[in-house]
């Protein structure tokens, strides 16, 4: 696949996860606001706790999204396959996905399920495309496998 269709498939990998990035840190610091304003505990929870608990949860997931679309962003702008830190935290945010998606056909539906699966396989188109090519062997090369017919040492029948 060309980098013709490589670059847009992780440009929208980028800009879906920024988007959700901003919309888990909203909806959590949305949550923690409004158990703090019905100021009413759960379990024999402090309220206040669980707003700061729920705000900070928001913090933290969306700075995560927002590290994995800068990772696709860096892999759109590049046009090169991700290494090290960068692989491994989108392969992360694929498995997230995964998960929340698992957990998404219980709790809001088949929708939601449908919204984390879609996610889910842009991730990994753009961890797929921008793999290595596989290593094709030369003529004189001696690493490479023999196969009958090529030259190679053949086991004949007696």
């Amino acid at each position: 696949m060309g980098s013709v269709v490589r670059r847009p498939v992780a440009g929208v990998v980028a800009a879906v996860l920024f988007v959700e990035a901003l919309g888990l840190a909203f909806v959590n610091w949305f949550l923690g606001v409004v158990v703090d304003r019905q100021d009413m505990s759960l379990a024999g929870l402090d309220p206040h706790t669980m707003s700061v608990s729920s705000k900070a949860a928001g913090v933290v997931f969306g700075l995560y999204f927002a590290l994995c679309a800068l990772a696709a962003l860096l892999v759109a702008v590049r046009d090169r396959a991700p290494s090290g830190f960068w692989r491994v935290l989108l392969v992360t945010a694929a498995v997230v996905h995964a998960l929340l998606g698992a957990f998404a056909i219980g709790l809001l539906g088949w929708g939601a399920f449908a919204c984390m699966m879609l996610v889910l396989g842009l991730i990994l188109l753009t961890l797929m495309t921008y793999d290595r090519p596989a290593r094709t062997a030369e003529p004189g090369d001696s690493d490479a496998p023999k196969t009958p017919g090529s030259g190679g040492t053949e086991a004949v029948a007696p």
